[in-house]
């Protein structure tokens, strides 16, 4: 038996690199490969990662196809939303069915770079069918490693207010904060938010009486609250755990009230509003409650819901 050519071990192929390092039809059916699209296989022992499975619906889309939504923002980096469908876009009317892969279209492509659509035409193909909390995480997880601003969002979207997601990207804007440095910091940031109570300083210096600084992730100045989210990291990183536990003791001493946000409270968004709540009141706060109306139902909708059908649209936000 043959060997396999070293270059067919590495990732998906088409049926012409095959062939031209001596790899027949015939061999591609037998057990050593893995059919993965039309034309594009694999060696049956390689282990695919995402990248090699955007790889293999590259090699079966045709060239003029680009990577775009979430998957375009994934691939720098991004932990968090769906990976399948694999999401791509053309400008024309063709139509190709590929397992777990979406190809849209479009009258006009966006700009786009060596890697898909750009950022920002990215982030809002995203918008117009991703929910408003997590287009809000995503938002400002690219805002904060600097893959993207405010205003080139705003130029994009604005620019092409007929593109699907293009009103969803402007209105979302006013919800965005680079500063949160988790998606888990906004989420909790918005529910919060989204709920009526005040909006809190984010990742800002808490005064501690003391000749060090502590960063809080959500601050609540006037009432000496600070909400923490606490990551599984914060625990297995023994380092960074006694650091937290230095860093509460000096909010203990202080006499600033604190709230620790886990994944598990965070699943109970209606329970932790009401913890942090009753923390401000005991620290001063005399506004009004929380409340889980229509606004706080906004959050888990998607972000059309929010803008309104696409034929009632004044384009209100191209003013802003």
């Amino acid at each position: 038996m043959r060997p396999i050519p070293p270059e067919l071990l590495t990732g998906p192929f088409t049926r012409t690199d095959a062939r031209r390092l001596g790899v027949t039809s015939r061999m591609l059916q037998g057990k050593r490969f893995t059919r993965l699209h039309q034309d594009v296989w694999r060696a049956t022992i390689h282990v695919m990662t995402e990248a090699d499975w955007v790889a293999a619906a590259r090699l079966a889309l045709p060239d003029d196809a680009h990577l775009t939504g979430i998957t375009r923002l994934q691939r720098l980096g991004l932990d968090y939303g769906p990976a399948r469908p694999i999401r791509f876009v053309v400008d024309r009317d063709h139509h190709l069915a590929l397992n777990d892969v979406f190809l849209h279209r479009t009258k006009r492509l966006p700009p786009t770079d060596d890697v898909g659509v750009t950022v920002e035409a990215a982030f809002v193909a995203y918008c117009a069918r991703a929910r408003l909390i997590d287009a809000i995480n995503v938002g400002d997880w690219l805002l904060h490693h600097h893959h993207t601003t405010i205003d080139a969002i705003r130029t994009f979207a604005l620019s092409c207010l007929w593109r699907d997601g293009a009103d969803e990207a402007v209105v979302l804007l006013e919800h965005l904060d680079g500063r949160s440095r988790s998606i888990k910091e906004s989420e909790t940031r918005s529910i919060l938010r989204f709920a009526g109570l005040p909006a809190p300083e984010v990742n800002a210096a808490v005064d501690v009486n003391e000749q060090v600084e502590v960063i809080g992730d959500l601050v609540y100045r006037r009432w000496r609250t600070v909400v923490e989210y606490e990551g599984s990291h914060h625990q297995q990183d023994r380092d960074r755990y006694n650091a937290d536990l230095d860093r509460y003791g000096l909010m203990r001493a202080a006499e600033v009230r604190y709230v620790q946000v886990t994944k598990e409270r965070l699943a109970r968004p209606r329970t932790l509003v009401g913890e942090v709540y009753r923390t401000l009141v005991a620290g001063g706060y005399d506004g009004p409650p929380p409340t889980f109306g229509v606004r706080w139902e906004l959050l888990f909708w998607g972000v059309s819901v929010s803008v309104g059908p696409k034929r009632d649209r004044t384009h209100r936000s191209a003013v802003s």
